[in-house]
This record gives C-alpha cells, structure tokens and sequence, in this order.
C-alpha cells in the first residue's frame, strides 16, 4: 500500500510539473504579445524600464526572505557579468526585433536556443556530444537559415537582432548552468537590475508620456514574466527535465496563435518549415541526451523575455 501510494504521489508531483510548466510557458507567450504591442508604441529603453520595476514587485519579498547582502556573495564575478550582458542582450534584442517581425517569426529564432546550448555546452562545459546530436545542431542551424530568408532577410536587421538575441540567450542559459550554484532570486536579481540600468540609457531622449493602461501593462510585463519564470522554475524540481523539455515548443504554437489573434499575422511557408525543422532537430537533442544520461535542468529554456 505505501509502495503504491508513493507511486500515486510522485505521479502527482509530475503531473504538476507539466501544468505548472504549460502554464509558465503560455504565460511566457502573453509576455511576448504584450511585450510586441508595447513596442510598437513605446521605445524599448521605455518598456525595459518600466517592466524592471514591475518585476520587482515579484523579486522584492524573495530578496528580503534570501536577505539582500546575500546578493553580492556569488562565485565567479567576471562570469556573472557575463551571462547577465547575455541576458539583458537577449531581452532587448527580442524587444527590438518583435517591434519589426510577427511573433511567430522571432519564436522561431529563439526556439534554436537549446540546439545552440548543445553545441556550445560541448565548448564550454565539457559536455561531450555525439556525431547524431552533431547532426542535429547542423540540421537545427540549417531550420534557422531557412526561417531567416537568406535572399532577403539576411540583411534584414530585425531578423539579424532575432538571431543575435537566441545566441545571447543560448549563452545566458550556459552560464547560468555554469554558476549553477548561486540562487535563482540572485541570478533573476541581477539581470533584472542590468535590464534596468539598460532601459534608463536607451530611454534617454526617447521617454515618451503614456495613459495609465500603458504603464500598467508594462508593470504587469514584468510581473507576468517574473512569474513565468518561477512557475518554470518550480516545475523543474517536480518532474524529469527530460519529459518536460519537449513542452518548451508550446512558446511556438502559442506565438502563431497570439500573433494571429492579437496582430492578425499568419506565418508563411518558409517560418512554419524553418520551425518544424528546428523542432525536430531540438526533440532528437533532447531525446538523444536522454539516452545518454539524466537531461540537466539548465539545458532547458527556462525563461522568456
């Protein structure tokens, strides 16, 4: 009985994970629409401001609760400035790209993400990969090159900003495996902070006045993208990343359905076969390190723009 009732409960406990993760991801897709509609009104030094300060009205109690000296004792300081210039990189440059591209489009870039993890973890990490997964990264890269339109939109700079901001937040994520042992709040802390700083720069000479709507959508950008990311967090500690790495792709399907419902954008043919190569090239990744061993929590995307 006991031996069945633990079954039940950890069955329980992976059955959570996967909603906590389906709705961290769909959250993460709201944040992206709503983040594209900002934009396109508002310069993005502006919403990276406003959405810093929203995101600590989440990050405040946790910072008091860890205690706030806490934030300044991390390991690796020069690798912490690192992977927080990549992810206030890969946050900006998604605001400027989707200020230009459909939703749909710019997904496409970023869910090549863990097919770049895998090839630069290999570099970087020590994390050795096989010829199939070799495979796979070159086919997952070659998804990528379609998706950009190389007659055109190789030259196209939204397009160059999608695919500058994947590689910036394919390296914040290794990085963040990297400095695995310092705490989430700490980590999520500091690039919301460098976000910040960022925003107040870009911001100078282009503030623009806004109704009481705007600024609260853009406090609640950051509300909604702070709880995102520990909903994804707290799903990773309750089920196999393995089994939850293939639930990433939901960012895609929920891209062309808001971009569609929000901006009337309809992905053509190149985008819908660009994505579905990354996809597939992404799941033989994923299913290959399976194999081989347990999937690490950090080689999945866990947080949005």
């Amino acid at each position: 009985m006991t031996t069945k009732t633990g079954v039940a409960n950890a069955g329980n406990l992976i059955m959570t994970g996967v909603v906590l993760m389906l709705l961290g991801d769909l959250l993460f897709a709201l944040n992206d629409a709503m983040g594209k509609w900002l934009v396109a009104s508002f310069a993005v030094g502006q919403v990276l401001v406003i959405r810093s300060v929203g995101a600590f009205i989440v990050l405040g109690p946790m910072i008091l609760r860890q205690g706030p000296m806490a934030l300044f004792r991390v390991e690796q300081k020069g690798l912490q400035f690192i992977r927080v210039l990549m992810a206030t990189c890969d946050v900006a440059l998604f605001y400027a790209a989707v200020a230009y591209l459909p939703l749909a489009d710019v997904m496409t870039f970023y869910m090549a993400g863990p097919i770049y993890i895998a090839a630069l973890s290999h570099f970087f990490l020590g994390e050795k990969i096989g010829w199939r997964r070799w495979l796979a990264v070159l086919i997952g890269f070659a998804g990528v090159v379609i998706a950009l339109r190389p007659s055109t939109a190789m030259l196209s700079l939204p397009s160059l900003f999608g695919l500058a901001g994947s590689l910036a937040f394919a390296l914040s994520l290794v990085m963040s495996r990297y400095l695995r042992s310092t705490s989430d709040t700490t980590l999520v802390t500091w690039q919301t902070i460098a976000a910040l700083v960022t925003g107040i720069v870009l911001s100078i000479g282009h503030w623009q006045p806004a109704t009481l709507i705007d600024w609260s959508g853009m406090l609640l950008l950051g509300i909604v993208a702070t709880c995102a990311h520990l909903l994804i967090t707290r799903s990773l500690k309750l089920a196999p990343a393995s089994l939850l790495a293939p639930l990433q792709y939901t960012l895609l399907l929920w891209a062309i359905v808001l971009g569609y419902l929000f901006f009337n954008d309809i992905p053509d043919t190149q985008i819908i076969v660009g994505a579905a190569i990354i996809v597939v090239a992404g799941l033989f990744i994923f299913h290959r390190k399976n194999l081989k061993e347990t999937v690490p929590v950090e080689a999945v995307p866990p947080d949005g723009h």
